[in-house]
């Protein structure tokens, strides 16, 4: 049987488990049909345009016409929403730089190659990247992008009969699972956040009887609620792991694909050719020292954490939480971990090509925010729901729409903006908690992750992959983890008091 390298597996799919099967005829089929991740958000616009057009929207009307009903026309709303987002979307490229900051140090380094030595077979491998990643993203799940994805290419270097495809398909889970009702979960933040949420989406708020147009994280995240329905996932998520991961004799090492592995630590090691040793290759000049000094590094953060304890001084830590402190938290840990300024600096200039497709695609996301935001889609799609459902279906229903629109739009933050104005204004009107719907949402939204291949792109230049080689295998992982949150969202919201 040919695989989509040109080389022949030994077996087929002979022997293999079920879901092992499956998973691998899903991988045969994403190599061959797969688009580009920019794709979907092009696509969306238009969907979205043609979507507000059939259902009676204006194309080109603003409040101030005389003849115009209430709201903006198509084109004109758009252009108000693209740039809606600027400052969330320079809040995201800052979790990523800082995440891949953080995961990139010496100290973490050192602790990724400790890791890398506990699993000892194939299967356990892939289980244990799996478990690892969606622990990471719970954490913080733009630092879980890089941090898993090292990890993966360490255990693929100690177990190299482990299948690197799903390696690397394990490495990105977290990101497929529970990131969203984690601590950087970008939804809970931003209601969180007055800096952070727009506008239409504080009114909605105050409507269904939050008076300050917030939601504290202790109503989101961190309800008993919650937190059950996120461990559900994490062990049906690790237990798949374990069953889709193929035996040797369909496996496909990282020799097979012919990526060279490198030790993590010790002199002369590499990583994407940079030293993570903290060796240095050019001669020093007298006017370096700043650069290689630790002093001014340990001044920030000292700055830093004084402002923190002050910051959250009287406050409860997980209600004042938002974007900004993640962002601030992550930046003097990363400067700390690389402790001379030189390190640090290398370090974001190296990640900051992750960060490209949030500062491209962004925009485009606030144009259909826009279009769904200020014009009269909004309300019409919140009828419908309310139509379609009732207080028991609705948080089910909720999860499935959050699903298929983040085929579209493959972003957290921006995607709950979106759909925000009318989930929220559906959610009064059915008398159905709005910090519960932020937790369905993040369930939802997070399976669509497994989907399309945007968040995967930082993860698959760690690794050397394409998102082809891996999407059969999250795909095949979709199809128990988002049953997995539906279960818990619909038998757990009785449980929810507003």
């Amino acid at each position: 049987m040919a695989d989509s390298h040109g080389k022949h597996t030994k077996h087929g799919t002979e022997g293999e488990g079920p879901l092992a099967r499956i998973a691998l005829r899903f991988t045969a089929f994403t190599e061959k049909w797969l688009p580009d991740a920019f794709g979907f958000v092009l696509v969306g616009t238009f969907v979205v345009l043609v979507f507000g057009l059939i259902t009676g929207e204006p194309l080109l009307k603003r409040p101030d016409d005389p003849a115009a009903t209430k709201g903006y026309g198509m084109v004109d709303a758009w252009g108000l929403g693209f740039w809606s987002l600027i400052t969330f979307t320079l809040q995201m490229a800052m979790i990523i730089i800082g995440g891949y900051a953080v995961a990139t140090s010496g100290p973490v380094a050192r602790l990724i190659t400790r890791l890398g030595r506990i699993p000892k077979s194939p299967r356990t491998a892939v289980a244990f990247v799996a478990a690892v990643a969606m622990l990471a993203s719970y954490l913080n799940w733009a630092f879980s992008l890089i941090f898993a994805a090292i990890l993966a290419r360490e255990v693929a270097r100690n177990v190299p009969k482990a299948d690197y495809r799903a390696l690397g398909a394990m490495a990105f889970l977290g990101l497929g699972t529970v990131w969203a009702q984690g601590l950087s979960g970008s939804a809970a933040l931003q209601v969180a956040s007055a800096s952070s949420s727009p506008g239409p989406v504080q009114e909605v708020i105050r409507a269904g009887g939050h008076a300050s147009g917030l939601i504290p994280l202790s109503d989101t995240i961190f309800t008993w609620q919650a937190i059950v329905a996120t461990l559900f996932v994490y062990v049906v998520g690790v237990t798949m792991a374990w069953f889709v991961a193929p035996g040797e004799g369909n496996a496909r090492t990282a020799e097979d694909i012919g990526i060279e592995l490198r030790p993590l630590i010790g002199r002369g090691s590499a990583y994407n050719g940079k030293r993570v040793d903290g060796s240095e290759d050019e001669k020093r000049r007298p006017g370096d020292w700043l650069e290689h000094s630790p002093l001014f590094s340990l001044l920030v953060v000292l700055l830093g954490a004084i402002y923190l304890v002050r910051y959250f001084d009287g406050k409860s830590f997980f209600n004042a939480l938002d974007l900004n402190t993640v962002n601030l938290i992550l930046f003097l840990l990363a400067m700390l971990l690389h402790w001379r300024p030189w390190r640090m600096a290398r370090a974001v200039r190296d990640g900051a090509p992750a960060a490209a497709g949030v500062l491209l695609q962004f925009p485009l996301y606030g144009g259909i925010f826009g279009m769904i935001a200020y014009t009269g889609i909004s309300a019409r799609l919140a009828g419908w729901l309310v139509q379609a459902s009732n207080q028991f279906l609705f948080p089910p229903l909720v999860a499935i729409y959050s699903c298929i629109l983040g085929v579209f739009v493959p972003s957290g933050g921006s995607k709950w903006v979106i759909e925000a104005p009318y989930v929220l204004d559906a959610a009064n009107q059915l008398q159905v908690d709005a910090g519960w719907m932020v937790v369905v949402y993040d369930l939802g939204e997070a399976s669509a992750n497994l989907l399309q291949p945007f968040w995967m792109l930082p993860t698959l230049a760690i690794l050397g992959l394409k998102a082809r080689d891996i999407m059969g295998y999250t795909f095949t992982m979709f199809l128990a983890c988002f049953p997995a949150a539906l279960i818990a969202v619909t038998l757990l919201a009785p449980h929810v008091t507003g």
